[in-house]
C-alpha cells in the first residue's frame, strides 16, 4: 500500500517517516532504497570531504542520502550524496519543502549488494535525462569508482588512482586509496 503506480510524494514522505526506511518514488511506486553499513560510511566520508571543499569554494550545497529531489513528476530520488550549485537552487536559496523540484549537478551512488545492474542503469539514465552533469557509482567491493559524464560515457577509476570533480567541482580531488582504506580500519591495539 499504496498500490504500484498510485503512490504520491505525500505517500513517500509519510512512509519514509513512519517506518524508518528510505524510499524513492519511481513511476508512482515506492521503492525501498538499499542501504548498508559500509556504504553509509563511504557516503558519509564523501559528504564530509565535499562539505569541506564547499566551505572554501562557495559553489553550492551538498546533501546526503535522506535528501529527496523530484526529478520528474512521478520520480523522486535520494542519491547517497548530491551537490547542487547555487544556480540550480531557486533564488539561490535552500529549499524549505521536503521534496523540492531540484536537479543536482553531481550525484554519487554507493552501490549496495542489493542494487541490481538494471536499477542503477535506470537511475543513471534518469539523472542525465533530468540534467545532472556528473554521476559517480562507487563500488566498495571492487574498490572502484565509475565516473559517468553521460549515461553511456564513463571511465573507471581504480583503487590507488586520483579522482577529480572535473568541471563540476574544479580542484576537488582525492586519492582513491585514502578513500577505500577506510574499509580496512580496525581498532588500535590495546596497551
Amino acid at each position: 500500500e499504496p498500490a504500484p503506480g498510485t503512490a504520491t510524494v505525500e505517500d513517500l514522505i509519510r512512509y519514509s517517516a513512519e517506518d524508518d526506511r528510505l524510499y524513492e518514488l519511481v513511476d508512482g511506486t515506492l521503492v525501498e532504497k538499499a542501504m548498508g553499513w559500509q556504504e553509509s560510511l563511504l557516503g558519509g566520508l564523501l559528504l564530509h570531504w565535499l562539505h569541506d571543499y564547499l566551505e572554501k569554494h562557495n559553489l553550492g550545497e551538498v546533501v546526503g542520502a535522506d535528501a529527496f529531489m523530484r526529478l520528474f513528476s512521478d520520480t523522486v530520488r535520494a542519491p547517497d550524496v548530491a551537490f547542487v550549485s547555487w544556480e540550480r537552487l531557486p533564488g539561490g536559496r535552500l529549499p524549505t519543502q521536503p521534496v523540492p523540484d531540484i536537479v543536482p549537478d553531481f550525484v554519487i551512488e554507493v552501490l549496495s549488494t542489493g542494487n541490481t545492474y538494471g536499477e542503477m542503469s535506470r537511475k543513471r539514465r534518469e539523472y542525465f535525462h533530468a540534467g545532472v552533469r556528473l554521476v559517480w557509482m562507487v563500488h566498495p567491493r571492487q574498490r572502484t569508482i565509475t565516473v559517468y559524464t553521460s549515461a553511456q560515457e564513463f571511465t573507471v577509476v581504480k583503487d590507488d588512482e586520483r579522482i577529480t570533480g572535473g568541471d563540476v567541482l574544479p580542484g576537488w580531488s582525492f586519492h582513491t586509496a585514502d578513500f577505500f582504506s577506510r574499509l580496512d580500519r580496525e581498532a588500535p591495539p590495546k596497551s
